[in-house]
């Protein structure tokens, strides 16, 4: 079947991701001055970070189904169990927020980060599955040593937090920064 539905359910979900987040920031009491400002720097860098990771997701999703010739039920259900964790963002992004980055809420966020690496690497051996081996879009996706690396950083991450907030929030930024690298994989196999 072809693939625009997907991807225009999919933009629409990300769509409203990103508005549900925004929406949750709440506007600081008191006067004019910037110091009114501080106590909802926590809320803004978790939302940051997460708009962050919601444009490298939409980007790398936009940039797989561009290799992608047609879709079948096994890659939708791929889709919807992606965009299910990822609109579980804006809830672990405000809890993170409104409480200033604590440790729970902070090992939520990344659980939540590697569930969606899991959800995002099931949907593309989906789709290299479907178009076969020897497709543009399986060589474009290769071994996927970013992928794997993002896994095992999340995976470290969950496991840490709880010992250390601060390292398990380093290494989700750490992921963060390093795919906002461009990916050029699938641009390259397919012009």
């Amino acid at each position: 079947m072809p693939k625009n539905r997907l991807e225009a359910f999919s933009d629409g979900v990300l769509a409203i991701v990103l508005t549900v987040m925004v929406l949750e920031m709440k506007v600081p009491h008191g006067d004019a001055r910037l110091a009114a400002l501080g106590p909802v720097a926590p809320v803004f860098l978790s939302y940051l970070l997460s708009f962050v990771y919601i444009g490298i997701y939409w980007n790398n999703h936009h940039h797989l189904l561009q290799a992608t010739q047609r879709v079948n039920g096994r890659i939708l259900w791929a889709n919807l169990h992606l965009l299910f964790w990822l609109s579980l963002l804006p809830f672990v992004t405000g809890w993170m927020g409104e409480n200033g980055f604590a440790t729970w809420p902070v090992t939520l966020y990344n659980l939540d980060l590697l569930m969606a690496a899991i959800a995002y690497f099931v949907l593309t051996r989906s789709l290299v599955k479907h178009h076969g081996a020897d497709s543009p879009l399986a060589r474009a996706v290769g071994r996927d040593r970013k992928g794997a690396i993002s896994l095992v950083a999340y995976l470290a991450a969950v496991a840490l937090t709880p010992a250390n907030r601060w390292i398990g929030l380093a290494l989700s930024v750490a992921v963060a920064l390093m795919w906002l690298v461009p990916d050029r994989r699938i641009e390259s196999q397919i012009g």
